[in-house]
């Protein structure tokens, strides 16, 4: 390890950054460094403006890539170098906003009805119905589940919070059979490797066979039944705040991007070109006596 990275690495822990974050950063750096064949430091504001660019035009990273890129430079430069020039000039790709996949409950029920271990599909269940991330399921404790009060707790969810996730009767029933039959200590969902919880990668993984078991077009991640629950929910009625609350957003217009897909919103709104035709009915005018008698 070189200095530089191991200096990086440190100040982001003494900011207490997340372990993804940190492996995020670092491999960021690294490729800038590989590319121009040096150390970042003898890098300047050119240098990184190409490799941005190399990275939008002939890698084909996503807007959200780039942009993770411009942050880990940003920390790189402005908090370990202290570099002298300024970083403000490097420009943020735009993402794009684009509707959530979502499931129908039928897609769920087959989706649900294909995934072959008792250990992902009670994993899959949590994430659809607690609506939790795929990092959240799997960090979870078996001191976690609070049945006395119907609630799951999320430990170090995103943005390193704690919060509270809803535990339904048919989810603390599917929880306690998985108890039951493979009598995890610590973590809810043990891993193959001693003392470690499920990866991520793997109920990714287990999620995508599931998937194409089911014979579903649609392109789902754990991630997916997330947005279906929080739609779901949705459609069911459920206050925006409340499912706001349940997913651990900050700001109300993220949770409110689930009204784009949920079709009762749309549908169960009226256009205004109702109210229009109506009033047009009620004051349109007989053009001659005949009319008006009829």
């Amino acid at each position: 390890m070189t200095p530089l990275r191991k200096r990086m690495i440190e100040d982001m822990q003494l900011r207490n950054f997340t372990p993804e974050t940190q492996r995020n950063y670092v491999h960021h750096i690294a490729g800038l460094a590989r590319f121009f064949q040096t150390s970042p430091e003898h890098l300047n504001l050119e240098d990184i403006r190409q490799y941005q660019v190399y990275l939008a035009n002939d890698c084909r990273y996503s807007a959200q890539s780039v942009n993770q890129f411009v942050s880990a430079v940003k920390f790189l430069y402005e908090v370990t170098l202290e570099a002298p020039f300024d970083t403000a000039s490097l420009l943020r790709a735009r993402v794009p906003n684009k509707a959530p996949i979502i499931l129908s409950q039928q897609e769920v029920a087959r989706f649900f009805d294909h995934v072959p271990s008792m250990r992902y599909r009670a994993a899959l269940m949590v994430a659809y119905g607690a609506g939790l991330r795929v990092s959240e399921v799997v960090a979870l404790k078996v001191e976690d589940i609070d049945s006395q009060r119907m609630l799951l707790r999320v430990q170090q969810g995103k943005g390193q919070r704690d919060r509270y996730a809803m535990l339904s009767p048919r989810l603390l029933e599917i929880l306690r059979a998985w108890y039951r039959a493979a009598r995890p200590t610590e973590w809810l969902f043990p891993g193959w490797r001693v003392n470690r919880h499920l990866t991520p990668a793997s109920l990714q993984s287990a999620c995508r066979d599931a998937s194409q078991q089911a014979g579903l077009r649609k392109r789902i991640t754990v991630h997916t039944l997330r947005h279906s629950f929080a739609t779901h929910l949705l459609e069911n009625g459920t206050d925006i705040r409340v499912i706001q609350v349940l997913l651990g957003h900050r700001r109300i217009d993220t949770t409110a991007h689930y009204t784009q897909v949920s079709k009762q919103v749309i549908s169960g709104t009226q256009s205004p070109l109702d109210h229009l035709e109506a009033r047009q009915k009620l004051g349109r005018r007989p053009r001659n006596k005949a009319q008006a008698a009829a």
